[in-house]
């Protein structure tokens, strides 16, 4: 499959892992860092089996020093059950891998190290690590979409702030990492009117098949996980009429 990603361009190696690299190979650290990366591929290989198993089409692949992120190319309105699957696979593949390995070869205490950081670090509610998956579907159970974002950018801020407190001194991987998932929020703020408008777009466009039934009075209080009667001075009409109206406008 790392194969068919390379071939179709999708997989791509961040710059910063050649470094990484390098500097592992001339401090003689580079069998368990080789060990490492094919944790992290097999981590993201759990990841894109689920979403091609439901169909998800994968846009990209980027491998990191300190973890991958794969990027599907696929609706906003996707069933929770799908978004829960795909973000848990990726832990599911490293676990097995994990144990698969460490019965045939004998792993430095640096490889369980960082096997056991890497899934504890990427579980933590920050976007867009597995653990904000998770986080995003409980709180689009809570919240009308428009909000979970925005509740799930605070929670990672809170979460990478606590993290610096923790660390206590400059650690460069840590503050690397950390700086980069500090980029990955501030993405999301500066392009959430984009989201939520694609949200109502894919609304209007195609026909979802939910079976809840919520009445609200405005889009600002639409739910990703069902569909909605709008209240129209005094009367409901159905979400597809009232976006139609919407967006004529």
């Amino acid at each position: 499959m790392v194969m068919f990603l390379i071939i179709r361009n999708i997989f791509k190696i961040h710059p910063f892992f050649y470094v990484v690299m390098v500097i592992c190979l001339f401090t003689g650290n580079i069998r368990d860092y080789l060990v490492f990366t094919s944790i992290i591929i097999v981590h993201e290989l759990g990841h894109i089996s689920a979403g091609v198993f439901f169909s998800w089409k994968v846009k990209r692949v980027i491998l990191l020093p300190f973890g991958g992120l794969t990027i599907f190319d696929n609706l906003i309105n996707t069933s929770l059950f799908e978004e829960f699957i795909v973000a848990l696979m990726g832990p599911i593949f490293q676990v097995l891998f994990y144990f698969f390995i460490s019965r045939f070869f004998v792993l430095s205490d640096s490889v369980r190290y960082f096997n056991f950081v890497l899934l504890f670090f990427n579980l933590l509610p920050i976007y867009p690590l597995d653990g904000s998956k998770f986080m995003y579907v409980f709180l689009c159970f809570l919240f009308p979409f428009k909000y979970c974002f925005f509740v799930l950018i605070i929670i990672s801020f809170i979460f990478i702030f606590f993290i610096f407190l923790f660390v206590g001194h400059f650690d460069f991987v840590v503050f690397m990492i950390l700086f980069f998932l500090i980029f990955k929020c501030l993405s999301v703020i500066f392009n959430y009117r984009v989201i939520f408008n694609k949200f109502l777009f894919e609304r209007y466009f195609y026909d979802f098949d939910f079976r809840r039934v919520r009445r609200v009075d405005s889009v600002s209080s639409m739910y990703l996980w069902c569909r909605h009667l709008f209240n129209v001075d005094g009367s409901y009409v159905s979400e597809k009429k009232f976006l139609s109206k919407l967006f004529d406008k």
